[in-house]
């Protein structure tokens, strides 16, 4: 057994009172299938100063979750932790945090740092060196997988084409890491549109992370103009996917989420021979964060 693995074992036993050998005999998970936590599910009680950014691998851990997806922007804009300790010294952190609790870093997801699909040259090349320093980041912390977005061009033929050399460049950087595009609005909401992009791209570790929500096109979930068929979407972004998002917004009284088909989401991912971790992405605002993850969690492990 590696170290990893013994320290899931130890870290999960102290919170359940089990040895490690009672754990090892509990029923598993579908093989192919494992459950992680985007830590925006917590950008509540992380934006006001409730749960410590350092402390993710820890709260991830009180829910028995063993994968864990950062966001960029929890240590950036919406914290000061990068204004107290350098980018070497958080990864060292959370390496560490995530070590001490049997934690997989899964991937990041990176805010905030430029235009990949823009038509300015000097803007495009300026988000990509910008892309790089969080690729590096992401491969010290162990981290399989890199989430970005492409945004900055209005005109589809041009967001193709740029963003077909922004990923080329990054997917080129290192290839020891996944390149990821999640349906994050504008033309990466359409799911032909972007699975055109990994086409042309055409690189291993290039591909998609399929959110099960974020299919608005034109305007924001709550207020959208323009909605893409989110089940038509996700099938056409499965072939390509490194990684899965599990939104979830409301709950019924039998468990099921409300806005969203679950079982049909699970079984176009299953169907797509994908093998990895689902992400629990909680955005609702009856639930607490804490009560919204928990049933989400629920949700999938009766469908997986």
């Amino acid at each position: 057994m590696n170290r990893r693995n013994f320290s899931k074992l130890a870290a999960l036993s102290s919170f359940v009172g089990l040895a490690p050998s009672q754990i090892f005999s509990s029923p598993n998970y579908d093989d192919h299938l494992k459950i992680s936590l985007a830590q925006w599910s917590l950008n509540k009680a992380i934006k006001a100063g409730q749960l410590s950014g350092l402390d993710f691998a820890k709260k991830s851990r009180s829910f028995g979750i063993e994968g864990i997806e950062y966001v960029s922007g929890l240590y950036t804009t919406h914290s000061n932790l990068l204004e107290k300790m350098s980018m070497n010294k958080l990864s060292d952190e959370l390496l560490k945090r995530s070590n001490d609790y049997g934690i997989d870093n899964v991937l990041i997801m990176i805010d905030g740092q430029g235009n990949l699909a823009s038509s300015n040259k000097k803007e495009r090349l300026e988000a990509i060196d910008n892309h790089m320093r969080w690729i590096d980041f992401a491969l010290k912390l162990g981290c399989e997988t890199l989430r970005l977005n492409l945004n900055g061009e209005k005109n589809l033929d041009k967001w193709t084409d740029n963003s077909v050399k922004s990923l080329s460049t990054l997917s080129e950087y290192n290839k020891n890491i996944n390149v990821v595009v999640e349906n994050h609005g504008g033309f990466s909401s359409n799911g032909k549109y972007l699975a055109n992009v990994m086409s042309n791209v055409d690189i291993i570790n290039c591909g998609t992370l399929p959110d099960f929500g974020n299919f608005c096109m034109d305007g924001s979930p709550r207020n959208c103009n323009n909605w893409y068929d989110k089940y038509k979407g996700v099938e056409e972004l499965m072939p390509y996917a490194h990684a899965v998002s599990a939104k979830s917004y409301h709950f019924d009284e039998n468990g099921d989420e409300t806005t969203i088909d679950y079982k049909k989401m699970i079984d176009i991912v299953k169907k797509a021979g994908y093998k990895g971790y689902v992400g629990i992405e909680y955005e609702g605002n009856i639930l607490s964060e804490d009560e919204g993850i928990v049933a989400t969690k629920k949700l999938l492990e009766k469908l997986i």
